[in-house]
């Protein structure tokens, strides 16, 4: 490892499910670590590494907790109406830290027209970073196959717009490998910007179908229109950009802007991207609490 490891990486969300996998990767292999937390008691004990407790919003506790970070690992917020400024904010005072580089988790084909609006949040935010002049790198998953099973309601139905349309569903370990390959990385990863994918893409039928006859679990898709969609979710006592948030994703599907399959899962961490059935021996319980 050499001189690698005497840089000190800042890690967000280190207390979720990306950040938090991502610092215990750079924690065994000696890499230390600023863990930038909302709050200090969640904060994991790593070896080589301290925690400061900041929020995107607070310029100023950001911009102290990010002192002394060569690299920050800036994974997205929750999703919210003020995210892009809260990113926004956030990338300021890690510049005003000394911050050099900024390794952001994106979403895949990021755009301003994206179908899946929380994506457009994230075109605006790689763009502030990229208009900075910092070095950067933006990865860019896909839809989380961690997450599939939660879209299904208590009678293991999953309903949304996405039509017949193609997704390849990235498993969270994968993409927590791409960053901790990219973070320990040097210029090579520089003003690159990597899709993170699984290894197929698929239809919400293929998927269920698949996931049903490996887990046991009875699990259906029913497609719904935009209408129909948005109409339940809003019923539901959500507010229109959430519900339009939560339907969208399903549109982009339909849209074709997520048949995407990228090689970034083998070419940066060696090994292949995890399938539906590799998730599945790895997770054997994912679907445990349908039906019950």
């Amino acid at each position: 490892m050499g001189d690698e490891t005497t840089r000190t990486i800042g890690v967000t969300g280190a207390t979720g499910a990306i950040g938090g996998r991502v610092a215990a990767q750079l924690a065994r292999a000696g890499f230390g670590q600023r863990l930038i937390v909302r709050d200090l008691n969640r904060a994991p004990e790593l070896p080589g590494s301290t925690a400061a407790m900041a929020t995107y919003g607070e310029t100023t506790a950001f911009e102290r907790a990010a002192r002394g970070v060569d690299t920050l690992f800036l994974v997205s917020a929750t999703e919210s109406e003020h995210r892009v400024e809260d990113h926004l904010s956030a990338v300021d005072a890690a510049l005003a830290a000394g911050v050099d580089r900024i390794v952001y988790l994106s979403f895949l084909n990021a755009g301003p027209a994206a179908t899946f609006t929380f994506a457009r949040d994230h075109f605006y935010t790689e763009a502030h970073i990229r208009a900075s002049g910092v070095r950067h790198t933006f990865l860019r998953p896909s839809l989380y196959l961690d997450l599939v099973p939660h879209f299904a309601d208590s009678d293991g139905v999953i309903r949304g717009p996405a039509g017949q349309g193609r997704v390849a569903w990235v498993s969270r370990d994968d993409v927590a490998n791409v960053a901790v390959a990219v973070l320990t990385g040097g210029v090579e990863h520089d003003e690159r910007s990597y899709a993170i994918t699984g290894p197929e893409a698929v239809t919400l039928s293929e998927t269920v179908s698949r996931l049903s006859s490996l887990s046991g679990s009875v699990v259906s898709y029913v497609p719904e229109t935009w209408s129909e969609a948005l109409s339940w979710r809003l019923a539901s006592g959500v507010p229109q950009w959430q519900a339009e948030g939560w339907a969208s994703s399903y549109a982009a599907i339909a849209a074709g802007e997520l048949d995407t399959v990228s090689t970034t899962v083998p070419d940066l961490t060696g090994y292949p991207a995890q399938s539906i059935e590799g998730f599945m021996r790895r997770h054997p319980s994912a679907l445990a609490d349908i039906h019950r």
